[in-house]
């Protein structure tokens, strides 16, 4: 898994979330996630629910064939990428869609310990979602604060070894928060992948929360 580190900022002491990034890690499984969010948020982690949503924001795909033409030999094709991307933007403008809270998640491992603030450093790697759209892939706007796990005793102490003895600790990072209006989806193509397209809705993110994927 691709991570990224993000440790911005300072952060205060003990359990208190006093940041977006510092949270508890919850040892829910990931069916009840929905029993942590707000009651209005829309769970897009499923390739359907997402397919939903995007039926809903846009109503259909772009043909992505027609966009990529013959691909980096067409000197057209980033034009042609352009301009879907401001049409759909145009059109999408009072959709109430936009207004909806959703949430969608990352892959995230644990790091080490830090016994000054109290958790565990998380670190982040984009999910790549296939749909009849073509690969989702979330993203946010960046946030200031560092990315913490907050937990004590015995489990504090379960994962420092099973750290300490070079297991991955895997987390799914839970993101709940408002599309950007101005820019609510990019549309692009793939870099490891000839014509296949990518969109990327991009989310103001209001809530973290992180549940330990193995127990």
């Amino acid at each position: 898994m691709a991570v990224l580190l993000l440790t911005i900022g300072s952060v205060g002491e003990g359990l208190a979330e006093d940041t977006l990034g510092e949270r508890r890690l919850w040892t829910i499984a990931p069916t009840d996630l929905h029993t942590i969010l707000p009651s209005d948020s829309h769970v897009l982690i499923d390739p359907r629910a997402i397919e939903r949503f995007l039926d809903a924001l846009d109503v259909a795909p772009p043909d992505w064939g027609l966009v990529y033409g013959r691909g980096h030999h067409d000197s057209a094709r980033d034009e042609r990428l352009f301009t879907l991307n401001r049409e759909r933007d145009a059109k999408r403008v009072g959709n109430p869609v936009l207004a909806q809270r959703i949430t969608f998640v990352w892959d995230g491992e644990l790091s080490r310990y830090d016994a000054e603030i109290g958790g565990f450093r998380v670190v982040l790697g984009p999910k790549f979602t296939p749909t009849r759209w073509g690969v989702v892939r979330f993203k946010y706007e960046d946030f200031s604060g560092n990315l913490v796990a907050k937990v004590s005793g015995v489990l504090r102490e379960q994962l420092e070894r099973r750290i300490a003895r070079g297991q991955l600790v895997d987390v799914t990072v839970a993101m709940t928060g408002r599309l950007i209006p101005e820019e609510s989806v990019l549309y692009d193509f793939s870099h490891d992948q000839e014509g296949l397209g990518v969109i990327m809705p991009i989310v103001k993110v209001e809530q973290l929360d992180y549940l330990l994927t193995d127990k």
